[in-house]
């Protein structure tokens, strides 16, 4: 780190944070439809946004600020094990174009907003779309405290914030989350909408040069991969084993192959994923989409090359999270430092943004107006979401500032597991209404309950508890805790729908049917059955 405040590099950062927070606010006239007091406006942009936002929006949403710095910083750490986010990436996308399109119809049809409106309209359960919803909104919390986290390596490595005292030490951040909570309450997702072409810009252009222009800093890539491969061969004092490897041995495969298998079945079903794909104007929209979208898994390959890079430069960090901006800062002329730091800052915003805005919706729809006011007008739902979505960014904010950083970490790496648990309900109910609404809350309650008992009960590669990889049963195989939850969520929910039929428990009333899951936009009835009034009534008990 260089001594003192980067000068340069933070000037050039102020200017693109002055510029998004500008786009940011102007984003509540962007397309702003006469009657804006409903989630529908506020949550979910109008349902209005055609092929190429989206593709920003989701852009914005799935490729972080902490996935620019946590991907690379993963190979930084351990070598080729990093690059499971790259496999994963491109599996998801065949996957969720069996899916998404009839989520987004049947939402569509009937005015759902959230996954869990969906789940508890198909279900006829409150219970269940409860547990859907809690599900969402504690694997989303510590997310966006990762996307200040990201922020805070920014500001740190720029030298800012150095202050002798506790508010003056975090002021920037602190400024950053007030604008950011000011542009989000005002504009709502139609605001990272717009900023998300800025985010994704930056990014590519940062990451096009830097793939470029430090391998040939550095000698190119042979003299990069040579002293990456001698760096990871060195055995690390406390263990007797290697710091990791430049290609993942035979003895890793299940774990990289769950791992990667169980990460693109959870990608798309985090709320904000849902929030971003439920906005689009019309069914193709989500298909063109997933035919696109792997662009950026090509991004995310070139990106996770910059752990190498910042191995073969000499980068020397205790926390592994600064790896790559310590690279940015000793590669790049200052100018284009604070370039390459503008793009991971707003790619905090984007991401953090969409979360809260979906973590709100969920609260509004399926615990405040399933379970507290089921008379609440839309006018009193988008009040309500726009409040709760401060709170979700001040419980963030409190996540970075008062706790460890590995607290957020951990419960984020959680969040993939405990998503995972969600689809026999969510994609399962997609296609078959065989599944008992109370075998699917059995099933998911087995699930997360396995899932977070392995995960506490597994080291990981810096502490004794929270790794991702265990040995599965029967198998005797390492694979992806979240997987193995998984497999017993299914297997629980399919006995017990088996028992439950047969003894005669009396099921949901399912308020959808067959022609929803097709329905597009100009099909007869599909938009006159959404007004604001009366989309998104509560299901069955």
């Amino acid at each position: 780190m260089k001594n003192g405040v980067n000068g340069v590099a933070l000037a050039v950062f102020i200017f693109f944070f002055l510029v998004v927070t500008v786009m940011g606010f102007v984003a509540s006239r962007w397309r702003r439809a006469e009657n804006a007091d409903n989630l529908d406006e506020w949550g979910l942009g109008g349902r209005s946004f055609g092929t190429w936002i989206t593709w920003f929006l989701l852009g914005g949403d799935l490729y972080t600020a902490y996935t620019f710095v946590a991907v690379p910083a993963a190979i930084y750490a351990g070598g080729a094990a990093g690059f499971f986010a790259v496999p994963y990436t491109i599996l998801c996308y065949p996957l969720v174009f069996t899916f998404l399109p009839r989520l987004w119809s049947v939402a569509h049809k009937h005015g759902y907003v959230t996954s869990s409106d969906f789940v508890r309209g198909r279900f006829g359960s409150k219970g269940l779309s409860l547990a859907l919803a809690l599900t969402g909104l504690l694997a989303t919390m510590p997310y966006i405290a990762l996307q200040l986290v990201g922020i805070q390596a920014v500001l740190d490595v720029l030298g800012v914030g150095g202050g002798s005292n506790w508010f003056m030490k975090d002021l920037p951040l602190l400024i950053a989350f007030g604008v950011l909570a000011a542009y989000t309450y005002s504009a709502g997702l139609r605001a990272p909408a717009l900023i998300a072409f800025v985010k994704d810009a930056l990014i590519y252009i940062v990451i096009i040069v830097a793939i470029i222009y430090i391998p040939i800093r550095l000698g190119g890539f042979e003299h990069i991969f040579a002293k990456a491969g001698d760096a990871f061969a060195e055995k690390n004092p406390a263990t007797g084993r290697p710091r990791g490897s430049l290609v993942s041995g035979p003895d890793a495969q299940w774990a990289y192959a769950t791992l990667a298998l169980g990460s693109a079945m959870a990608l798309f079903l985090y709320p904000h994923s849902v929030t971003a794909v439920l906005s689009s104007k019309s069914r193709n929209v989500i298909r063109r989409n997933t035919t696109i979208l792997p662009l950026y898994s090509l991004m995310l390959g070139l990106l996770a090359m910059l752990g190498f890079m910042a191995i073969a430069a000499g980068v020397k960090v205790k926390n592994g999270q600064l790896a790559i901006p310590q690279l940015f800062e000793d590669m790049f002329p200052d100018w284009f430092t604070g370039v390459a730091f503008a793009a991971i800052g707003i790619g905090a915003l984007v991401p953090a943004a969409i979360m809260s805005i979906a973590a709100a919706n969920l609260f509004t729809r399926n615990i405040y107006k399933d379970f507290i006011r089921p008379d609440a007008s839309p006018e009193h739902e988008a009040k309500v979401s726009k409040l709760a979505s401060l709170l979700v960014k001040v419980g963030a904010l409190v996540f970075v500032l008062t706790m460890d950083k590995t607290v957020a970490i951990n419960f984020q790496l959680l969040g993939g597991i405990w998503i995972l648990q969600t689809v026999p309900a969510l994609v399962g109910g997609l296609f078959t209404r065989w599944f008992h609404r109370w075998g699917l809350l059995a099933g998911w309650a087995v699930g997360m309950t396995y899932g977070t008992w392995r995960a506490y009960d597994t080291p990981s590669a810096t502490q004794d508890h929270f790794g991702n990889t265990n040995l599965i049963p029967f198998i005797g195989e390492k694979g992806y805790i979240g997987l193995t939850a998984f497999v017993l969520n299914v297997l629980v929910a399919v006995v017990l729908t088996v028992v439950f039929k047969a003894v005669g428990v009396p099921d949901g009333v399912d308020e959808t049917k067959a022609s929803d899951y097709t329905a597009d936009v100009g099909d007869p009835g599909v938009a006159e059955e959404l007004p604001p009034a009366t989309a998104g009534a509560p299901g069955g008990h």
